[in-house]
């Protein structure tokens, strides 16, 4: 692969930023990638989810009072990615046994400490930790919220790619083109958008891509936490989708095999 560190900013809250980070990640896995999930999104902790069992201590911790800390301190492994792992879709207590490892870095923290990661400081040190997990892992996915903190610029601009994420609407796609914007402020660029449709919606809102270079579409998929992440074992049209997304954003060629040959289209950003 030539780039190894993504960064996913969502266009506005809710877009579904967070989960798609996580099943890039375990689509890279499912190919037999090491892929780590970091999360710069301080103030909505989304990414805490999708990890079992105590946090302690989290990637603000490292930023902050124990700066010194290997990443590794604060990276749990992905509920549901590994042999054994617990199993929210279904509570067999058995996950699939990827070739590849997805763990995350989160943040679960008091305000008081999220607060001091907050600062430019801390950013820089984001920044740092990133260049860290790259060393460690065959890809880095960064979960960014909208550019308007220190730790989302950060995301943004320390990363070989950045791809927004946003609703699959007309309010999202205007909603991307502002964020465009911010982070051509910022001094970085956004090389793809993830267009998410969500449950229940057909993508015939409104919301046509026409004449908007750099586009993944990616289908409806159950949002609830416990069924994250499917992309580690279906070959339904939202697998294919984090398919072609991995592809583009990563410059790789992935091996995993679906049913039907020929439905992923190569995507170049």
């Amino acid at each position: 692969m030539n780039a190894t560190t993504l960064a996913l900013v969502g266009a506005t809250g809710g877009a579904g930023t967070t989960r798609t980070a996580v099943e890039l990640a375990a689509m890279g896995a499912r190919d037999g990638d090491d892929v780590a999930v970091v999360d710069a999104a301080f103030t909505t902790q989304g990414l805490s989810e999708y990890v079992a069992g105590r946090i302690d201590p989290d990637l603000t911790a490292l930023l902050t009072d124990d700066p010194d800390a290997a990443l590794s301190a604060a990276t749990y492994p992905v509920v549901g990615t590994g042999e054994g792992s617990e199993r929210r879709v279904d509570d067999d207590g058995d996950g699939p046994d990827l070739p590849g490892r997805v763990d995350a870095v989160p943040v679960r923290a008091p305000f008081e400490r999220v607060a001091r990661a907050k600062t430019a400081e801390a950013a820089r040190k984001l920044e740092r930790r990133i260049d860290e997990a790259a060393t460690t892992y065959d890809a880095v996915v960064v979960d960014a919220a909208p550019v308007g903190s220190n730790e989302a610029v950060a995301a943004a601009t320390a990363v070989d790619r950045a791809v927004a994420v946003r609703p699959a609407t007309a309010h999202g796609r205007d909603a991307a083109q502002r964020l465009r914007g911010r982070v051509a402020d910022v001094g970085g660029d956004l090389d793809a958008t993830l267009a998410v449709e969500r449950p229940g919606t057909d993508g015939s809102d409104g919301a046509s891509d026409d004449g908007e270079a750099g586009v993944v579409r990616v289908p409806p998929t159950e949002t609830a936490v416990a069924t994250a992440p499917t992309a580690a074992e279906e070959s339904d049209a939202y697998a294919r989708a984090i398919a072609v997304a991995y592809e583009a954003a990563f410059d790789a060629s992935l091996g995993v095999e679906f049913p039907e040959k020929g439905l992923i289209d190569r995507f170049t950003p």
